[in-house]
């Protein structure tokens, strides 16, 4: 939600700019899209092992592997992977940042290396390896009702990360007016 705050206060002259308020909306929409696929993933395992400690985990792609498929798709969405919601919003941002603030470009990108690694190395941890417990070793696969919840979510992700335009022009017209009225002086 830091590409949001960002986004939402590139300024330049006195002006918003449209790429980082566009991109901090096309973020938020995002957010909601990953935010609530991970936690519907977590859910799905922690109805299975009743655990939230990662170190209970390890090896459920063994066990799970249609799920696992779903939740590196969310994990790499939530990593900003292009093609993926989560990158639409956050090169949006990053443009806005690099026409108004470059430093504040710069850093936004070290943190999205930073959030790849924290990711990729959870889902590494959970995913990836041998069994490491009884629970994980009992654990079934996706029902079908999961699935189609999970389907649903991936939908969302890639076609707003392979098509933003959908959705950015639809709010292009509210974006110019919001931009345009935070010009006009108020004293």
């Amino acid at each position: 939600m830091g590409f949001v705050t960002l986004g939402c206060f590139l300024f330049a002259n006195g002006t918003l700019n449209v790429w980082g308020v566009e991109g901090a909306i096309t973020q938020m929409i995002s957010h909601g899209f990953v935010s609530a696929a991970m936690f519907f993933c977590i859910g799905v395992m922690y109805d299975r092992v009743h655990s939230r400690q990662i170190s209970d985990y390890g090896g459920v792609v063994n066990k799970m592997p249609i799920f696992a498929a779903f939740f590196m798709l969310f994990a790499m969405a939530n990593a900003g992977l292009p093609g993926t919601s989560g990158f639409a919003g956050e090169f949006m941002v990053i443009m806005g940042a690099v026409q108004t603030h470059f430093v504040a470009a710069i850093l936004a990108g070290l943190t999205l290396i930073i959030g790849a690694g924290y990711t990729l190395w959870m889902y590494k941890r959970v995913v990836f390896g041998d069994v490491t417990s009884s629970h994980v070793a009992e654990m079934d696969d996706v029902s079908a009702r999961e699935f189609i919840i999970l389907a649903l979510l991936a939908v969302a992700v890639i076609v707003m990360g392979v098509y933003p335009q959908l959705f950015v022009a639809k709010m292009h017209v509210s974006v110019q007016h919001l931009i345009d009225q935070v010009a006009i002086s108020k004293l």
